[in-house]
């Protein structure tokens, strides 16, 4: 594992945001190596163990060479790795907005404050559901996002009961995606339009851009 002032960092590359309420923005994306969940349906597997160990100096100059103000950190699982705490606040610190995709079982309190976080609230489907840190929806801000990946009804059942039980709706925007191959889009918005809840519907933009399984973007 690295250290204090050193991440394994499996890739860094400069793209269009496919996710949440920033979707078809560019942004540098800095996927960090290691997840300790293994979701049925995960589509970063590579992130599980590849990568390199670069310096904080060295990941924000080459952060800095895209000239671009968005920063995704992302993985694997990034509150893995202690060096991502410090790495945030840089890049704050330098004037980026700054983006954490976390799987929601790792405890985000220490996350500093100007992150907005997209926390991914995991399905019976993913196989992990059991592992959510549900003290984290306490946390929420309104800058943050919570997201649900279905991958059929009872996903889409389940995460409705996690709204309601954390009224999540009236604390920050809801992301409900389809596994992609696995459920149909127009499955999904039905379902959504049945609830007539503001549930922000969202595809990965990036798989339909480019080829699904294509790296680094």
């Amino acid at each position: 594992m690295a250290g204090k002032d050193v991440l394994k960092i499996n890739e860094i590359f400069y793209s269009i945001q496919g996710e949440s309420t920033y979707a078809g923005l560019p942004c540098v994306f800095v996927r960090l190596t290691y997840c300790n969940l293994r979701c049925t349906y995960c589509d970063t597997e590579y992130a599980f163990y590849e990568g390199q160990e670069m310096g904080l100096d060295e990941i924000i100059a080459r952060i800095k060479t895209y000239q671009c103000n968005l920063v995704e950190i992302t993985g694997g699982e990034p509150l893995i790795q202690p060096a991502v705490y410090p790495l945030m606040e840089r890049l704050l610190d330098n004037g980026f907005e700054v983006l954490l995709e976390t799987g929601g079982h790792m405890d985000v309190s220490k996350v500093d404050q100007r992150v907005k976080r997209i926390m991914d609230v995991k399905c019976p489907s993913s196989g992990e559901a059991e592992k959510t840190h549900w003290p984290n929806m306490e946390l929420l801000k309104n800058d943050d996002q919570v997201k649900f990946v279905i991958g059929d009804r009872k996903d889409f059942d389940y995460a409705l009961e996690v709204l309601e039980k954390y009224n999540l709706l009236n604390r920050c925007p809801v992301l409900f995606s389809p596994v992609f191959g696995r459920l149909e889009n127009g499955q999904l918005a039905e379902w959504i339009l049945a609830t007539q809840k503001p549930i922000r519907m969202q595809l990965q933009l990036h798989k339909y851009i480019w080829k699904p399984d294509q790296r680094g973007v």
